[in-house]
């Protein structure tokens, strides 16, 4: 009858005369955002909904938690960048995943909610040391906060880096560690994707992009640092051809969610990357020219989960440290329409295979609701 009611309801506003009718909302972002939050709601008991402000490396950062049942096992999801954000984005990718997972998104320092929180940083706090202790602190805040032995790590691109030594350094803290979008040997990463994108604009006789990747040239060949201007040509062409996001030129398709982003109030939106050029000078050379295919044993569960197209950081590349790489167990999982962004690209394959294949560990030690 509910239904039938409301059928009744449309209709009598579709039949209505033509000057009579009210504009379709919504009329703003506020009320955007306000349609999505209630759309999302967590209603239930045994659940949580918050967006909390936690001490972590001597500054205010903030995390969002979602859960339907707080007795299910904890992701941390470690965004990527350095200097992007997630947490923005979660509204329309990981819907599903409350149901299954207590599921933290954390805004890293200079960034997002943490730069409304904090502001920017001094520079001489941007490095891939205090990056790594910050990540360290919030696996154990979260531990502390849920009462939990052990938890998830989700590393996507940057993040990937931090979960992988997150791993290496702590397996005690981890039921798996679930690499997506994984950086392993970053000089050969690079190298390849220049190569790549140097190859498409080549076949697409695209003379602009040609001269600007032969500028650059040798490429992420040297052992120091590869400098950041080198670095956006290379993405710009890659973006270009569609080795970020597999058949979307660009690859930056998923920016429109930001606008519409629940937990981001309007001065959220407006901060979300007023650090990242800061990070990005301090961090992304740094990033890129670090070889974690070092790491070969890693004494916790192994999850891979690798976009077949992903040319900005190359799924090549981590396969073939996955192949070396020894693990109490470990998995490979190929997404084949995707590239860099799995999360967006295939979101629904994305669940199944953390329902299917992360879960279960956990909760064969007693770590999921029933």
């Amino acid at each position: 009858m509910r239904g039938y009611a409301a059928l009744l309801a449309l209709a009598a506003v579709t039949d209505a005369p033509v000057a009579a009718q009210a504009p379709v909302g919504p009329h703003s972002r506020a009320d955007a955002v306000r349609i999505i939050a209630g759309l999302r709601q967590i209603v239930s008991p045994n659940g949580l909904q918050a967006v909390e402000t936690i001490p972590i490396g001597g500054i205010d950062q903030v995390v969002s938690i979602r859960s339907q049942d707080l007795r299910n096992p904890v992701i941390l999801y470690l965004h990527g960048g350095p200097g992007f954000v997630e947490m923005p984005l979660d509204w329309w990718w990981d819907r599903g995943w409350d149901e299954y997972f207590t599921v933290i998104h954390w805004d890293q320092r200079n960034a997002g909610k943490t730069y409304t929180a904090s502001g920017p940083n001094d520079p001489a706090l941007l490095t891939p040391e205090r990056f790594q202790r910050d990540a360290e602190e919030v696996v154990q805040w979260a531990l502390k906060r849920f009462g939990k032995r052990k938890l998830f790590v989700i590393g996507h691109s940057w993040g990937s880096m931090l979960g992988l030594r997150l791993a290496a350094a702590h397996p005690e803290w981890l039921h798996a560690y679930i690499g997506m979008g994984q950086v392993t040997n970053g000089p050969e990463s690079e190298r390849r994707g220049w190569a790549w994108t140097m190859a498409r604009a080549k076949a697409d006789n695209n003379a602009e992009a040609v001269r600007a990747l032969q500028a650059i040239a040798p490429y992420a060949a040297g052992p120091g640092p590869i400098p950041v201007e080198a670095i956006m040509v290379q993405r710009k062409w890659l973006g270009h051809y569609g080795g970020a996001a597999w058949r979307r030129p660009g690859g930056d398709f998923e920016a429109a969610a930001f606008a519409l982003a629940p937990e981001y109030s309007d001065a959220d939106v407006r901060n979300a990357f007023k650090g990242q050029a800061a990070v990005t000078q301090a961090l992304l050379p740094k990033v890129l020219t670090t070889d974690l295919s070092t790491i070969r044993t890693l004494k916790v569960p192994l999850i891979l989960l690798l976009g077949r197209h992903d040319i900005n950081v190359s799924s090549e590349v981590a396969a073939e440290w996955f192949a070396a790489v020894k693990a109490p167990s470990k998995r490979l999982i190929w997404f084949e329409r995707s590239g860099h962004h799995i999360t967006s690209e295939e979101p629904g394959k994305l669940l199944t295979t953390l329902v299917t294949h992360a879960r279960p560990i956990a909760a064969r030690a007693g770590d999921a609701a029933p």
